[in-house]
């Protein structure tokens, strides 16, 4: 009496020696075997073949039996599972099990919130599932290393699998509004909710196409990012937000390994010709957009690699100089022309360039320092931040390769190796600074900060979807924390005086507590107190682009003296300069960056649009048409 079968032939009651069904079968269960309607007897009739009716009767059977089985089993695990209280599997913090042995019954089952296993679905995802951030390496073993502070897939356990991403994708909401991807979210408009869609199926060749369509390098601001896009995660509102700069960095780290990311070699030139100068983040991606525009484009670079700070400005284990040069190296397959130690003003004259090029373009960076002029400054062993990573990452491409080809100075060269190391400035800058001297073996490490300890939660000032403002522990402080137990930041502190000793040398430094109530540092009388210091290290941040180039060309510059050029239009004071990216906005992100040389190119093509046709009506050669006349005639 309980037989699946006697049970599904009680439903349809069907008689299978009949050419017609019963008004009584489910017409969803025999739809697709039924022939075209008839009304012979004014009533409708569809022919059923003997041998189909039987053989659906029976897969239903098995259908139903299986799912019986299933259910009875899930209930059986789920019953286990929660009395003894330990996983069946695991994916991350995703419990797992499978069952069955067709594909169509491997489903992995994921334990969600409420305690049940269920396939991974998409609709309630966010209710279901909770954000399960890819971990960095062990802070205790990678700073033993200078490899990348995200796992390495088959070789590091905290590495998430292809399971857990698609839970982590599933969480997205399709918001209405995804404030992720627009106001104060991602800055290159990432179509978020899209390729997390995406890779929820397992498109991941569509993923890539589309995080293509916004961003130039999804490799760079997947590991560099602080991820403002998170931060207006409508999900954040009342759970935590989408794991969403884990899931871009996934998309494309999978297409490089795949082969999804090959040349793409513009069909046709337009003979006009750019200079870009700079080869950071906003100079790669103006060269890049100007390149797929067919234009032909050179960039100028002072230092002996291309990169900018994505060479020697971020460190070594935030970002793999292997994947910067990947890309440089698909740029230049694409017939992108760099030419590095171009030191303007220095080897090579701004005005030949504004000569020889129909544009020129400006992504200079804001490289110059804040300093801090205080009593002690010029003694020995006090630098500031990128003098001190800029040497230790070309000594690590000397290490690496057993050239000189990065041109490491021995004289340059800062260590950290026993020394009391006190870094100036909080920051995503010290915090590499901090790790850094952390793989270098110092006897301690303590950072700065002007600014008191921020709250753990966001304030009532500080409301979604703005950039929460809140204390967090990032990979310096937590390498800190694992290896001397205790965190190295000190708040709500300035620094009065650096004491030398007789030889020149910082051997201390003095500091002042400060009160910003008042919403100014006030120092607090009687608080002063003073810090052994072998190495001191400035980071504050940066207060403009070197002037230099700026001088020689005679550009306007703004209130802050970063190049006058308006947001949107990008044209400094001199016709044919454009200026875009750091030395524009001043110091700002990587993906920010990645903006502005985005913007910066559509800039540049529609003034060489409009040039092309002021020349064509006033009946003067073209740049193409003079490129021509230049070649040697065979």
């Amino acid at each position: 009496s309980h037989s699946p079968l006697r049970h599904i032939h009680s439903i349809l009651r069907y008689d299978t020696a009949s050419a017609h069904k019963s008004a009584e079968v489910p017409k969803i269960f025999l739809w697709p075997l039924l022939s075209e309607p008839s009304t012979t007897d004014g009533r409708l009739h569809r022919e059923i073949p003997t041998q189909a009716a039987e053989y659906t009767v029976t897969m239903m059977a098995s259908t139903v039996a299986r799912r019986l089985v299933r259910n009875s089993t899930t209930r059986s695990l789920s019953t286990k599972a929660a009395r003894t209280g330990g996983p069946i599997g695991s994916d991350g913090k995703h419990e797992i099990w499978r069952e069955g042995i067709y594909d169509h019954d491997n489903e992995p089952k994921v334990k969600r919130r409420d305690g049940s296993y269920q396939p991974i679905e998409k609709l309630r995802g966010f209710i279901n599932y909770q954000r399960n951030k890819e971990p960095y390496r062990d802070a205790s073993k990678r700073v033993l290393d200078w490899e990348e502070l995200n796992p390495v897939e088959g070789r590091d356990d905290e590495k998430h699998t292809s399971i857990e991403r698609k839970v982590q994708a599933a969480r997205c909401m399709d918001c209405g509004t995804p404030f992720c991807q627009t106001h104060t979210g991602c800055p290159v408009n990432n179509l978020i909710p899209e390729w997390n869609n995406l890779v929820y199926n397992g498109q991941w060749s569509d993923a890539i196409e589309r995080l293509h369509k916004t961003n130039n390098f999804p490799e760079f601001t997947g590991r560099v990012c602080p991820a403002p896009c998170e931060g207006a995660c409508v999900a954040g509102l009342v759970d935590q937000p989408i794991t969403i700069k884990d899931i871009e960095y996934s998309i494309v780290d999978n297409a490089w390994k795949e082969g999804l990311i090959t040349p793409r070699i513009p069909k046709e030139r337009t003979g006009m010709t750019v200079a870009v100068v700079g080869s950071g983040p906003a100079g790669l991606a103006a060269a890049d957009q100007l390149n797929q525009m067919g234009h032909k484009v050179t960039v100028f670079e002072r230092a002996d690699r291309i990169g900018g700070l994505l060479m020697y400005g971020i460190p070594n284990m935030k970002l793999e100089k292997d994947t910067v040069d990947r890309r440089v190296n698909l740029l230049r397959e694409e017939g992108i022309e760099f030419v590095t130690n171009a030191n303007i003003g220095q080897n090579v004259d701004v005005n030949e360039l504004r000569a020889n090029f129909d544009a020129l373009t400006l992504t200079l960076g804001s490289t110059k320092p804040r300093d801090l002029p205080v009593p002690g400054r010029e003694l020995k062993g006090v630098h500031f931040a990128m003098e001190f990573l800029t040497e230790n990452q070309k000594r690590l491409l000397l290490t690496k390769e057993g050239t000189l080809e990065s041109n490491w100075d021995k004289e340059k060269f800062i260590t950290a190796a026993g020394k009391d190391v006190i870094v100036i400035g909080g920051g995503d800058t010290g915090t590499d600074c901090i790790g850094t001297s952390m793989r270098h073996r110092c006897k301690s490490v303590t950072n700065f900060e002007l600014m008191p300890c921020p709250p753990n939660e966001r304030a009532p000032d500080n409301p979604w979807p703005q950039w929460p403002r809140v204390y967090g522990i990032d990979y310096g402080h937590a390498e800190v924390r694992a290896v001397f137990g205790k965190d190295p930041r000190e708040y709500a502190v300035m620094t009065k005086e650096f004491i030398g000793d007789e030889d020149g040398n910082v051997k201390a430094l003095v500091t002042q507590d400060v009160d910003m109530s008042s919403g100014r540092p006030t120092a607090v009388e009687g608080s002063e107190r003073e810090w052994p210091c072998d190495m001191a290290v400035l980071s504050m941040g940066f207060v403009s682009p070197e002037d230099y180039i700026a001088k020689e060309l005679d550009l306007d510059l703004d209130q802050r003296n970063n190049i006058h050029a308006v947001y949107g239009d990008y044209r400094t004071s001199m016709q044919g300069v454009f200026a875009g990216g750091d030395c524009r906005r001043g110091q700002s992100l990587v993906v920010w960056a990645i903006n502005e040389g985005r913007g910066v190119a559509d800039a540049v093509d529609t003034y060489l649009k409009e040039k092309r046709r002021d020349e064509m009506e006033a009946g003067k050669p073209t740049s193409v048409f003079a490129n021509l006349s230049s070649m040697t005639p065979i």
